[in-house]
């Protein structure tokens, strides 16, 4: 079967990660997934779909690192093997923050999600002076790659020393 992923952009301000979390919960149905995620730490929509379609390869080849296909797009997307880590990169946090909204199999929730967040998918332009420093990347591999790029780079290489 193939997967339909759509990625969006929002700004948000979260007063309880929870009371969002149970929100997002009752929008979906059965066999939909919506992650939100970080996305400040988001190189672009490419980054994004290259770490969901892995999270996906991964339960398929059953090679998942996460029970949840959700938590294996967080641990794709920040190129982590260990949960803790990638939540402390593209989880969320209280207060104002850029949201990443992963989609997959799922009908059009962009009015629903527009009712708790802003829609703003400039959002999803990545910042690279933050992803430097987050994926702790080389002036060197900055020189002869795009950021995105070098990300994904790395999230491929998950798969390679799995």
């Amino acid at each position: 079967m193939d997967n339909k992923i759509e990625v969006l952009g929002f700004k948000a301000y979260i007063d309880s990660v929870d009371d969002i979390l149970n929100r997002i919960n009752e929008l979906k149905k059965d066999g939909e997934v919506i992650q939100l995620l970080n996305a400040d730490a988001i190189a672009g929509e490419r980054h994004v779909l290259h770490g969901a379609n892995q999270a996906i390869l991964a339960f398929d080849r059953d090679e998942n690192l996460a029970n949840d296909l959700s938590v294996e797009i967080a641990l794709r997307c920040s190129a982590q093997r260990q949960i803790s880590k990638a939540f402390k990169i593209l989880g969320l946090k209280k207060g104002e923050m850029n949201l990443c909204v992963v989609l997959i199999n799922c009908g059009d929730y962009t009015s629903e999600l527009s009712e708790i967040f802003d829609f703003d998918e400039s959002v999803l332009e990545p910042n690279i002076e933050k992803l430097v420093k987050i994926y702790e990347i080389s002036q060197n591999e900055l020189e002869n790659l795009s950021i995105e790029n070098i990300i994904i780079d790395k999230i491929t290489k998950l798969v390679v020393d799995y």
